[in-house]
């Protein structure tokens, strides 16, 4: 007998699978268990509370923020990596739409983005 904790659809199983000899499908014993409750993710705070600038930077995919490059009033280029998102297990570049100033970065490293919300702006 092999015991088995498993979840479907946010439900949490604990499971007995006994082993047999033959090919047959071995019986199984479930037990319905309380899913633990996650913790809710902490809301992502604006790192610097600058005013909103014009040009607005925007997460392509969803993913997390593994680190920011730049700060609130730092001079940027076109092309400039502004901060590095992760998304499916990859690495992405996020970087300056064209030349300005950052006037704001609206995620914190860590936090996780969904697709089209605003990571920064640029004056």
């Amino acid at each position: 007998m092999k015991n088995y904790r498993i979840t479907v659809n946010g439900n949490v199983y604990d499971v007995t699978v006994e082993e047999t000899g033959s090919s047959a499908s071995a019986p199984v014993h479930t037990a319905p268990v309380a899913a633990p409750k996650a913790a809710p993710a902490p809301a992502a705070a604006p790192v610097a509370s600058g005013a909103e600038g014009s040009v607005k930077i925007s997460a392509p995919m969803p993913g997390k923020v593994l680190s920011i490059k730049t700060s609130v009033g730092t001079k940027v280029t076109k092309g400039q990596v502004i901060m590095v998102l992760e998304a499916m297990k990859m690495e992405n570049e996020i970087v300056a739409p064209e030349d300005g100033t950052v006037a704001g970065i609206n995620v914190n490293e860590g936090a996780s983005v969904e697709a089209g919300a605003v990571l920064a702006t640029l004056n």
